[in-house]
């Protein structure tokens, strides 16, 4: 597509983010994705730029001009900050590139020993929360507040 057709303007719709979120999910999973991105932890790249190269070109396809279309990305969580539907699924796409990217720079075994750490961190909150509902509501809201507000001045 000619580059003066491109979207410039606007904000992306709700279908062209899901679009995005698709593609994007469908891509990373291949073969050929996964060595474009070891590929450029090995030349010493970031591998976010390749990720980046990806959405640019995802964009493309769609008729939607790349730096416009990182820059609406940037924008999801104020734009569509009710659509929970949407919103979950962009925070799921932000976690699949982040988790790309840790795949490349960790290697087979160091990926798998963050993957465990992360499992077992999610079983404890989730341990904490089944102790927490033992308590009344009142208490449960005083834990959590009392874990999310430093004390000490610190974060």
């Amino acid at each position: 597509m000619a580059n003066s057709q491109l979207q410039k303007y606007g904000t992306l719709s709700r279908e062209q983010l899901s679009y995005l979120f698709d593609r994007f999910s469908l891509l990373i999973a291949q073969p050929d994705f996964k060595k474009r991105i070891l590929d450029a932890v090995n030349d010493k790249q970031e591998p976010v730029a390749v990720t980046t190269a990806v959405q640019e070109e995802i964009f493309l396809e769609m008729g939607v001009d790349p730096s416009f279309g990182l820059a609406c990305l940037g924008k999801v969580n104020m734009t569509y900050e009710n659509d929970q539907d949407l919103m979950i699924r962009y925070y799921r796409f932000v976690a699949n590139e982040e988790l790309a990217c840790d795949e490349a720079e960790l290697g087979p075994e160091g990926f798998a020993e963050k993957l465990y750490s992360q499992q077992k961190l999610h079983e404890q909150q989730l341990g904490m929360l089944n102790y927490m509902r033992k308590f009344h509501f009142d208490d449960q809201s005083a834990i959590l507040e009392k874990v999310v507000t430093p004390s000490d001045g610190r974060c």
